[in-house]
């Protein structure tokens, strides 16, 4: 077969495999906590309300993120008409066109070959397949400072390419309004300055070119986008809310989550331990990698240089704050990769790489076979916490052993086809354990995982004529709901939302709470409410009209467990 067509049939390979990983399952879920619930709602609150500036989370205003990915999800439901496919596109979308300025960039560095390298490096890596299955923010900003460091790269490696140069600032622009830590990407101009100043060949930052500025111009302009009609509303109202808002999403959610983080508190060297396990497996290449970048810095290759100079800002930049999620490195994950992808080709044809893969491959397929062996027979704690933590019945922990058991299966066999081609064996592995959980766990989980099980639940319980309001609600059990429900604030804290319930449900006839087990006080008759499901292990209860025996004022014992049991979910 003559090269090219061996270059096309590779490219193929790759990308349908990716398109099968990545998407499979969607449209055969509803969103899942913790983030995705949250940013799901008020995507439909935007599109019922028709107000996209300033986002709403049930009565409150949703200041913790710009909007950046609700309007694409909203976006995409005005095309769709479907909230199951919508939610998640984003995130899929985000992941391929990471995946793509990877593989071009790699390619256009390097050869074809290893753009290739690098992109089944970011495909199969643990942090970066997971999220991008899931709804939150991190993979659509993860896409765009991989866009901005793909403009800015071509630019000052392969330049001058003046729009290029303004495309990289300009996605920089539309990441720091997804996420704010979207700037970040123009820190790769640091590296590139300095190598330049030094004499670094291949390395032009060209800033005596009046053009340069067309990437400041370019950010700001992508910023505006949001930041200015949000500014001329908020400020030509002149309501307290709004400039609440301002001031939250503006400061508090910025500069003082980064200085004085207040929640997710870790080490210093927490990330490096993320890295050192959810970057698996690219990141077991770098005992070999570390020394082979060392002797390419010293021949003063730019090439290396950029990306890794950036990972290493990047790593110390969200080291410095208590406050830190695996999510927040993950945006380096994609530099890595493309500067280990020249050196794969050398490192795969050593043994002890190749046993290291055979052995990752081997070790999770025997980990699924033993987990479903262990739901199947009972013995354990597995089958204890799916029931009592993820409220799955029998039938549902029967086929979920089932599930587990086949994805062993799938892996032992992979192990043993390709036993001689270690990546092919692991690739196989991977591909089979993240299609057959969206296509078989996306079902098995939904609906505890979603509350739309505990929904349905009070649904049929209370009527299809009754009213009902959510005390120490979560965003899932809003937007799960099988009626227009009524709420008494998010933030507000719990005691108080159930005293505003019950002087509500008191107001008619036929109105029902829906309550968090934490938030339950004296003055409700435990006889007359009734358990109407576990979600996302928390016990919701139906509190009918005539359950209400008492005033509702919380003693200072359950005013603190409700307090302790606000503060937990807030940090989730």
């Amino acid at each position: 077969m003559p090269i090219q067509d061996l270059r096309k049939r590779d490219l193929w390979l790759f990308w349908t495999l990716a398109l099968l990983v990545l998407g499979a399952g969607l449209g055969l879920r509803d969103p899942w906590p913790a983030d995705e619930p949250r940013f799901a709602l008020v995507a439909k609150q935007m599109v019922e309300s028709g107000n996209w500036l300033f986002p709403h989370r049930g009565t409150e205003l949703y200041s913790d993120k710009p909007p950046m990915l609700m309007w694409l999800q909203a976006a995409f439901y005005t095309v769709t008409g479907n909230w199951r496919v919508a939610f998640l596109l984003p995130s899929l979308l985000a992941a391929l066109g990471t995946l793509w300025c990877v593989q071009d960039l790699a390619g256009r560095l390097w050869t074809r070959r290893v753009g290739l390298y690098a992109a089944w490096a970011l495909l199969f890596a643990f942090q970066f397949t997971w999220q991008a299955k899931k709804a939150q923010i991190d993979p659509l900003v993860t896409f765009f400072i991989t866009l901005a460091n793909y403009g800015l790269l071509r630019h000052l490696l392969l330049g001058p390419a003046w729009r290029w140069w303004a495309l990289g600032w300009a996605a920089a622009g539309l990441g720091t309004i997804t996420k704010g830590v979207g700037a970040l990407a123009l820190l790769m101009v640091l590296p590139a300055a300095i190598a330049a100043v030094r004499g670094w060949p291949r390395v032009r930052v060209h800033a005596r070119d009046r053009r340069f500025w067309l990437g400041p111009l370019a950010f700001l302009g992508a910023v505006s986008v949001w930041l200015v009609p949000v500014l001329a509303v908020a400020l030509s109202q002149d309501l307290p809310e709004y400039r609440a808002y301002l001031h939250d999403i503006l400061l508090r959610q910025t500069a003082k989550r980064y200085s004085q983080s207040w929640d997710h508190h870790q080490p210093a060297w927490y990330h490096l331990g993320v890295m050192a396990s959810m970057w698996i497996p690219a990141v077991l290449a770098l005992p070999w990698a570390i020394p082979a970048w060392r002797r390419r810095l010293r021949r003063r290759d730019p090439r290396y240089l950029l990306p890794l100079a950036w990972w290493l800002l990047v790593l110390v930049f969200f080291s410095i704050p208590d406050g830190k999620r695996d999510v927040y490195i993950m945006p380096a994950l994609p530099m890595m990769c493309l500067a280990l992808a020249p050196l794969l080709p050398g490192i795969l044809r050593r043994r002890l790489p190749r046993a290291l893969l055979l052995a990752l491959a081997l070790l999770v397929a025997l980990l699924f076979l033993a987990g479903g062996a262990s739901v199947l027979s009972g013995v354990g704690s597995l089958p204890e916490r799916l029931r009592e933590q993820r409220g799955l019945d029998p039938q549902g922990i029967v086929a979920g052993g089932w599930m587990l058991l086949a994805i062993g299966a799938w892996g032992l066999g992979c192990v043993l086809a390709f036993r001689r081609r270690a990546v092919a064996a692991l690739s196989a592995t991977l591909a089979g354990l993240w299609v057959v959980f969206g296509l078989v766990g996306y079902g098995l989980l939904n609906d505890a995982s979603s509350a739309r099980g505990v929904m349905a639940a009070a649904g049929r319980r209370i009527g299809p004529e009754a009213e009902l309001g959510l005390v120490a609600w979560k965003e899932q059990n809003l937007l799960m709901a099988d009626r227009p429900a009524a709420t008494f604030g998010f933030n507000r804290p719990w005691d108080e939302q159930l005293q505003l319930a019950v002087a509500w449900q008191a107001q008619a006839p036929d109105r029902w709470l829906l309550v968090l087990e934490d938030a339950l006080e004296h003055c409700l008759d435990p006889q007359r409410i009734e358990l109407a499901g576990i979600s996302n292990r928390r016990r919701w209860y139906l509190v009918p009209p005539d359950a209400v025996v008492a005033p509702c004022e919380a003693t200072p014992e359950e005013r603190a467990r409700a307090a302790a049991g606000q503060a937990r979910d807030l940090e989730e």
